[in-house]
């Protein structure tokens, strides 16, 4: 059993088998276990859901069959009341939640809990939506996503007119009085998301019948201009301090090292780093491919061996063990892939801000910029970049041509001198 792994008094053992979790706990041990958490983590994880127990006993006796969430938030709102604890009561309760929230995830898993069954008013019409975005535009997974998190923004704001029926009021002054204030303060993707998620909804809407008139020229084209901005990454040398700054001699440290050295190498995105597996790496013929993101095309390159020694020091030393075939995994219990852009960003950013560097992108992105600007400056053609940048389009690349200044020298007109009087 592996309750008496990690205990050995009885009267602990009887406590965590009673109540109405007993018969579940043993699983919950195991799943910990499975998932690499330690046996330290595991003990606290155990003695904090006991509380939920007891709880659970007061109220309901020995009968038990699914956990519910009406039960759980009940729970986390009258223990605060009676809860004992020798040190801070914050932190506390704070770590009784954290645990909670675990066993909730084992439960899911196991299919022994019930979610809170209230849904929001618009959810049935952005299903459909999202349905027809499938179905009748084709749209990829990623492309989904994107809709989803921006047309989301615009129900919730349409409140209870976001059902079919209320779509029927929809006008152009509505869909103006959305846009124009979000537009103001979101930046440019932001805006340009918002925009394709209106009209393709506005379309969707058309064509289910529950607009009667066109509607999607009223989303108002916030006029932005092509390669406009300047791409603004790091210099080889303010790169090269980001990685001299990252402790090595600890498994976040060898990690984080090996994420920045390979974004500093070849300029590729953080997705596709987060995208990396084991397959994607050649040892024999010292190559490393990176799958396309973005529409754009696979890149197959060469593995240099500082790339090299950093990808073995970590997975020899710092990656945990685990199924999970992608390379990077987060350095805590439960192991799995990075899966957000946001987690990987903010390890980028706060590397810059340990060396002091302050530019305007703090990103994965700042490492990208940073190496077209290199390979520019260095007299690689702009067909060598986009193939490297995994470009599938010349014109993508274009934007490096505001910094290419070895060729804007010879284009720059001589400023004319004051004619003497």
């Amino acid at each position: 059993m592996a309750l008496e792994l990690l205990f050995t008094c009885p009267r602990t053992l009887k406590k965590l088998r009673s109540g109405p979790l007993g018969e579940v706990v043993e699983g919950f041990c195991d799943w910990l276990l499975e998932h690499g958490f330690a046996r330290y983590t595991v003990r606290k994880h155990l003695s904090n859901v006991s509380h939920l127990n007891e709880h659970l006993g007061a109220r309901n006796g020995a009968g038990w069959h699914t956990l519910s969430a009406q039960a759980v938030n009940e729970f986390l709102r009258e223990y605060p009341l009676q809860a004992r604890n020798r040190g801070a009561l914050e932190q506390h309760l704070s770590r009784v939640q954290f645990s909670v929230s675990r066993f909730m995830e084992y439960l899911r898993s196991s299919g022994l809990f019930e979610p809170a069954t209230k849904t929001a008013i618009y959810q049935p019409l952005r299903n459909a939506y999202l349905q027809w975005m499938r179905e009748h535009q084709h749209a990829a997974a990623g492309t989904i996503e994107l809709r989803s998190h921006s047309i989301s923004q615009f129900l919730q704001w349409l409140g209870p007119q976001a059902t079919p029926q209320g779509c029927l009021e929809l006008t152009a002054e509505t869909v103006e009085r959305f846009f124009l204030p979000y537009a103001q303060k979101m930046g440019r993707s932001a805006r340009r998301s918002m925009q394709a998620a209106l009209r393709t909804f506005l379309r969707f809407c058309l064509d289910q019948g529950y607009v009667q008139r066109p509607l999607e020229r009223a989303v108002p084209t916030w006029r932005t201009y092509k390669l406009a901005t300047v791409p603004r990454g790091l210099t080889d040398e303010q790169a090269l301090k980001v990685l001299r700054g990252i402790n090595r001699n600890s498994s976040v440290g060898r990690r984080d090292y090996a994420i920045c050295q390979l974004l500093y190498t070849y300029g590729v995105r953080g997705g596709q780093v987060r995208a990396l597996r084991y397959e994607d790496i050649d040892w024999a013929h010292n190559q490393i491919l990176f799958r396309a993101s973005k529409h754009g095309k696979d890149s197959l390159l060469p593995l240099t061996a500082q790339v090299g020694e950093s990808l073995l020091e970590y997975l020899k030393r710092a990656r945990p063990a685990c199924q999970d075939l992608h390379v990077f995994l987060t350095c805590r219990a439960p192991y799995h892939a990075l899966v957000s852009s946001n987690s990987l960003s903010a390890m980028v950013e706060r590397y810059l801000r340990k060396a002091d560097i302050q530019v305007s992108s703090k990103g994965a992105h700042a490492f990208r910029h940073g190496f077209a600007t290199r390979m520019l400056q260095a007299g690689h053609s702009l067909k060598a970049i986009a193939d490297v940048l995994g470009h599938r389009h010349l014109a993508t690349t274009f934007i490096y041509t505001k910094v290419d200044f070895n060729s804007l020298e010879q284009v720059a007109l001589h400023w004319p001198k004051e004619a003497p009087q």
